[in-house]
């Protein structure tokens, strides 16, 4: 792994960088440029990483992590375009198309793009990344290493693709527990104690998707072997259908796709 800078030490950056050296990264190849000063003492206090309060303290090395709100970045970007020498720039700015970045960076377009998602904060996540074509296998490389630290990793093959992975996995987690959610109030509804209900509902929704993940089989599968004749599962997910739940999802995955597209819009018109 090579040396790296992350512009903007949140939340997805701690976790990355946690990741990165619970992987055997060494901490003082990583610098953080962060303008918040607790954030800065406590990165320094965790991990040992070298911190800035601003991009003028920075060396930037040859992988540099965008990892600040979108609408900063067009004022970072800038900041930055006067001292690109050939760097990697790993965006993590939701929304943000490389054609936008790339000229806030004065033309600098070894870019690669990633949607991870908060899972990534106990290093469960997935990441959807894309670059152009003329990106090196090398530079792919890099960058998947970084998200890889603090999960799993997929390639979309064209820019737009974000927006679905958006729809999907970034906004998944939002899905998620809003079924554990509901499965949780349904218990109490039916004479749980609270708690006994969420701990049923969070158990079930891990469990259930460990062994998907484990088993390796389609979810459609698994779910028939539940699902036995003339049984209580049966009759649950008939309920499930004639409510059109599945209709409701793609509903929900369509519209975030779609406001994805739209903020990528008015990012775009930033600067």
């Amino acid at each position: 792994m090579h040396n790296l800078s992350f512009i903007g030490g949140g939340n997805m950056a701690a976790a990355i960088i946690g990741g990165l050296i619970a992987s055997g990264a060494d901490p003082t190849a990583i610098e953080v440029v962060e303008i918040n000063a607790d954030a800065r003492a406590s990165l320094a206090a965790r991990f040992g990483v070298v911190t800035h309060a601003n991009l003028d303290e920075a060396r930037l090395h040859g992988l540099i992590v965008l990892a600040v709100k979108p609408q900063t970045l067009p004022e970072v970007a800038a900041a930055l375009s006067t001292r690109m020498a050939g760097q990697l720039v790993l965006s993590l700015a939701a929304g943000v198309r490389m054609t936008d970045l790339a000229r806030w960076l004065g033309g600098h377009d070894r870019i690669v793009r990633a949607m991870p998602n908060t899972p990534a904060l106990v290093r469960a996540g997935i990441a959807g990344l894309y670059a152009a074509p003329t990106l090196s296998a090398g530079a792919r490389s890099d960058a998947e290493a970084v998200l890889r630290a603090v999960g799993g990793v997929v390639w979309v093959n064209d820019e737009s693709g974000l927006d679905a992975v958006t729809a999907v996995s970034g906004s998944g987690p939002a899905y998620v527990f809003y079924c554990i959610e509901a499965l949780e109030a349904a218990g109490v509804a039916q004479g749980l104690a609270p708690q006994t209900a969420r701990q049923l509902a969070l158990q079930t929704f891990f469990g259930a998707a460990k062994l998907a993940l484990e088993s390796g089989e389609e979810p459609a599968l698994l779910r028939q072997r539940v699902t036995s004749r003339g049984g209580t599962t049966e009759r649950g997910i008939a309920a499930l259908e004639a409510d059109g739940v599945k209709t409701a999802f793609a509903a929900a995955v369509n519209a975030a796709s779609l406001r994805s597209a739209e903020l990528g819009d008015e990012l775009g018109r930033l600067a």
